[in-house]
């Protein structure tokens, strides 16, 4: 069967258009991509290993995993949860939770890091408690945590919802009608029809908290080899005129943003792949 085109605009103009995009997409994101790797490795690669390898970038290196790896986890399970109460269930207030999902897209990291120093900080609310059970929260891991949490809260629920609101409910309603229980029919029938969607909000969650600096910013102190993620790492190493190794982790930070794309991309072919073999 011939494929038709989709729209009716001419040939030169719809070269035209592809042209502008990709110079677009070249001048505002391959370029700058590219220079950060052109000067990360300028100065060859003993000093760019260098510059990853000396204790405050190891340190840097290390919180921002560790961050992510608690981050990542927190909100899969908290995407799922939500994802399954509003796509298999009617209730009052339902609107009202998927705006709450959806806050931290339309409010600014820096004041999602101002509200938990407001809350948590040595004058904050609960900060006298805090300081007399000797418990460290802002200028800390667990500040680190919540701020990263809480940017990287929506992207789990979000890839989730709209795909379980597609597939319905009539596969777990079958199976319950065949005896199967709870975390069974989550097990067997759900998780299969959505691990793909799964790992692709996983993958996009990750990289946000890989690179998040502004909540970060507020509530890490930015003390050197202790409280300094990645890209605060970067931004010390800038201001101090350290440019090679500022691009260094730059370029660390880039590649790893790469990998997710790469990840994000299979992904999107083997969804795209599965689907043609359903159909």
């Amino acid at each position: 069967m011939t494929s038709r085109p989709v729209t009716t605009e001419s040939a030169p103009v719809r070269w035209l258009l592809i042209g502008l995009a990709v110079t677009i997409l070249s001048l505002f994101l391959l370029l700058p991509l590219a220079a950060v790797f052109i000067e990360g490795f300028r100065r060859g690669a003993t000093v760019f290993f260098h510059a990853l390898t000396e204790p405050a970038a190891r340190s840097a290196i290390q919180l921002t995993l560790l961050a992510a790896a608690i981050a990542v986890p927190l909100n899969t399970i908290f995407g799922i949860a939500a994802a399954w109460l509003i796509s298999k269930f009617r209730f009052k207030g339902r609107a009202f939770l998927i705006s709450m999902i959806d806050l931290p897209f339309a409010v600014s990291p820096v004041i999602a890091g101002l509200v938990f120093v407001l809350l948590f900080g040595a004058k904050g609310w609960f900060g006298p408690w805090l300081m007399e059970h000797d418990i460290r929260i802002i200028f800390a891991l667990p500040g680190i945590v919540l701020a990263t949490v809480f940017v990287t809260f929506p992207f789990v629920a979000r890839e989730l919802i709209p795909l379980m609101e597609s597939q319905g409910t009539d596969q777990e309603e079958a199976a319950v009608t065949l005896g199967a229980g709870g975390w069974q029919l989550f097990r067997r029938v759900t998780l299969p029809n959505i691990k793909w969607g799964l790992l692709y909000g996983v993958l996009l969650c990750n990289a946000r908290a890989m690179g998040e600096f502004g909540a970060v910013s507020v509530v890490s102190g930015h003390i050197r080899g202790k409280t300094n993620t990645l890209p605060l790492h970067i931004e010390v190493l800038y201001n101090e005129y350290q440019f090679s190794a500022a691009f260094a982790a730059a370029t660390l930070l880039a590649l790893l943003a790469l990998v997710t794309l790469g990840l994000k991309t299979l992904i999107e072919h083997l969804l795209g792949h599965t689907s043609n073999t359903r159909h």
